[in-house]
């Protein structure tokens, strides 16, 4: 899979705001959280989520409807669909 497009919205001493941009088959590449952080989707979609241990998890992104998660999740974020999904990842700074 191609890469998705991340841009830095924000990087200030409190928080890094990211907007995740998923053309259709496109991935995050592995990757480990170092810090907790929010994500706010923006455009609806669905993503599929590879863990490290190889479970895949397909998730419907909702505009408009965050989740949370804590520092460590280690995982590969996919858009197998042919749509585009976006999201603003905020992580926080301590």
């Amino acid at each position: 899979m191609q890469a998705a497009s991340p841009k830095i919205e924000i990087d200030n001493e409190f928080c890094v705001v990211t907007r995740w941009t998923f053309q259709p088959q496109t991935a995050t590449g592995w990757h480990r959280h170092e810090k907790d952080y929010v994500v706010m989707p923006t455009i609806s979609g669905r993503l599929t989520i590879v863990h490290a241990d190889g479970s895949e998890v397909e998730t419907e992104m909702v505009a408009g409807q965050p989740y949370a998660r804590n520092v460590g999740v280690e995982h590969d974020v996919q858009n197998r669909s042919e749509l585009v999904v976006e999201f603003l990842e905020v992580e926080i700074k301590r």
